[in-house]
């Protein structure tokens, strides 16, 4: 396990996942268009959430290629990639066993979305974010939770918008989650940290 993250922390690599990040951020975004037209424009930051997640992970990379570090963005983009790369899998397999002729798609954004929760959780030995940071990640977290729950700004998952409370409340256990697990990985005691090469 321990040579997968010497191997990504490789430069070649860095850059491989740049490319990839920022791929996946254009598309992500794109995506997003037709729910981003009717968004109110004090919404439209917090609206399209995994694009930003790995719009946040590209600083954590950029930082990574110059040798430094990005605590704020190492702290949002772990919570992030994880919350919404996992949040993303449940939906669309909630998807998946609700329609009969699920696209070839879902299964590409149940695939990309599990590959953002896990490079998250592989770089962790190179964050070097403390609790403020983290704090920081959960206001960010928890107030987007409030904006999609609260104020209906969730990303329009077809017939799954029905069930938006139940989700809602699934979303915010999950958040908690995410924020004690990025804890543990961390800045717990027992959190592996490993130097850049």
């Amino acid at each position: 396990m321990r040579w997968i993250q010497y191997l990504l922390a490789e430069r070649y690599m860095l850059v491989f996942l740049m490319i990839v990040n920022f791929l996946g951020t254009v598309y992500g975004y794109y995506w997003y268009i037709p729910q981003l037209i009717d968004t109110p424009a004090i919404f439209l930051p917090f609206v399209p959430d995994s694009p930003t997640a790995s719009f946040f992970f590209l600083f954590v990379l950029l930082a990574f290629m110059m040798k430094g570090h990005a605590p704020y963005f190492e702290a949002l983009a772990l919570v992030t990639l994880m919350k919404y790369g996992l949040w993303a899998v449940g939906m669309n397999i909630l998807v998946l066993l609700s329609i009969d002729d699920f696209p070839w798609e879902g299964y590409m954004l149940i695939g990309s979305h599990f590959a953002m929760a896990v490079q998250a959780v592989l770089f962790a030995p190179y964050y070097r974010f403390n609790m403020r940071h983290l704090v920081v990640a959960g206001i960010w977290t928890l107030h987007n939770d409030v904006i999609d729950y609260v104020f209906g700004m969730m990303p329009r998952y077809s017939m799954l918008s029905a069930y938006s409370n139940e989700i809602g409340y699934v979303t915010f256990w999950l958040s908690i989650a995410v924020l004690l697990f990025s804890y543990y990985l961390v800045l717990s005691k027992k959190a592996v940290k490993l130097e850049l090469p």
